[in-house]
């Protein structure tokens, strides 16, 4: 997890202190022009893995002087067992405020509960078609 500790940002080619795995993620965060965001709902939000990697994803913005993040397009997918994507989807809308990306959509995928639940669900082509639109 992101330490808190505001020491990044001090090398462009390795932002974070923490010498880890995130250093393979950050050169293609800053070359993406769309993020994904994919994840299961757990306890009515993203998982925490995403989470803690997306909160290391701050040491990129530590280097700029105003703590500017990259200007990103970025994308919601989500499956979950019921449909409570409402925290989910407050939490991503906020998030896109904050940071000033555009959202470019959302797919959130209720009833996926055991293995190929999701065969034939239309959310998998409505899932097709945002993609075919980035």
């Amino acid at each position: 997890p992101c330490l808190g500790c505001y020491q990044g940002g001090k090398d462009p080619e390795s932002p974070c202190v923490q010498k880890d795995g995130m250093l393979d993620i950050y050169p293609h965060y800053k070359q993406a022009d769309v993020v994904v965001l994919a994840s299961p709902l757990y306890y009515w939000t993203v998982s925490g893995q995403l989470k803690c990697a997306f909160d290391r994803l701050f040491a990129v913005a530590e280097c700029n002087p105003n703590y500017a993040n990259p200007q990103k397009e970025c994308v919601l997918l989500m499956a979950a067992e019921g449909n409570g994507f409402e925290e989910t989807v407050y939490w991503y809308d906020r998030l896109m405020v904050h940071l000033g990306w555009t959202d470019q959509g959302k797919v959130l995928c209720g009833g996926v509960t055991a293995v190929g639940d999701i065969e034939g669900n239309p959310k998998l082509e409505e899932a097709r078609q945002l993609g075919r639109s980035l």
